[in-house]
């Protein structure tokens, strides 16, 4: 599905299907170096049991126009111009990483107009070591290694969303290959990691959303380990937020490294809170 959102084309992935106003919304948001793509299962099943699905390419990312956002308000405010680009008054977003600080300050700036929210691999802050931020400008390639390296909990992982015999860690490898090269004008890598790492609103914004919320953690993340959401988490419930915290085996990400896992505990959260 393309969308005009701000003036610039935007791709969302949404299985197919159209956009039905009856049905509720599930807007899928990626972290960094990644596209719609990486929801590939859990966006391909919601959309054929009753979600209207938005798997959003970022603005300046892959098969979307516009300037990639440099800070989590920037991407914010687009993911409020997209509900309405879509027509959607009301949606559940989900965002992985970077794309969680997304979702949760838009969840807080649209307030009832979200009605779930899911933070997978959140962390706040979540700050980027200074060697990794520099990498990612001056040695993108290098930076892309460690991040597929230190993200994964095995290079040997077992059957992913893309189907037995991927190889997961490669397939990751090209995709944040293909995603750098999309944007010829921006460094979408470092561009990303900064916003991600310049963002200081996390408790305010979590303090300030009206839904239910899930976070979604990998015991074995080096990226975001769970501990670094532990005071988002705290925060959330000394302010009466509907909290779910899950916890999976694996790596930073949860959508390929357990992805059957991570659909379930989707499902759960968006039935068990109502849509």
């Amino acid at each position: 599905m393309k969308l005009i959102v701000n003036g610039f084309e935007t791709f969302c992935y949404s299985a197919g299907k159209t956009f039905d106003a009856a049905k509720p919304t599930v807007v899928f948001i990626h972290g960094v170096v990644n596209d719609h793509s990486v929801w590939i299962l859990q966006s391909r099943y919601l959309a054929n049991h009753g979600w209207n699905v938005l798997a959003v390419d970022l603005p300046g990312h892959c098969r979307s126009a516009g300037d990639a956002p440099a800070s989590v308000e920037a991407a914010a405010d687009f993911i409020s111009a997209l509900l309405d680009a879509a027509g959607a008054e009301r949606a559940a977003l989900v965002g992985h990483s970077w794309g969680s600080l997304i979702a949760l300050e838009a969840a807080a700036r649209l307030k009832d107009r979200v009605s779930h929210l899911v933070l997978i691999g959140t962390a706040a802050p979540m700050k980027v070591s200074p060697a990794l931020l520099e990498s990612s400008l001056s040695e993108p390639l290098k930076a892309l290694t460690m991040i597929n390296v230190f993200s994964r909990s095995t290079l040997a992982a077992p059957p992913s969303a893309l189907g037995p015999g991927t190889w997961v860690y490669g397939a990751s490898m090209a995709l944040g290959k293909r995603v750098i090269a999309s944007n010829s004008k921006v460094n979408v890598f470092h561009r990303g990691f900064k916003a991600c790492n310049d963002y200081a609103g996390a408790e305010a914004a979590v303090s300030a959303i009206r839904c239910p919320v899930l976070f979604l953690l990998g015991t074995l993340d080096q990226m975001t380990p769970p501990k670094a959401a532990q005071a988002l988490v705290d925060t959330a419930r000394a302010n009466g937020k509907t909290v779910r915290v899950e916890h999976l085996p694996v790596g930073h990400h949860q959508m390929s490294e357990a992805p059957d896992e991570t659909l379930a505990a989707l499902k759960a959260f968006l039935l068990s809170a109502g849509k």
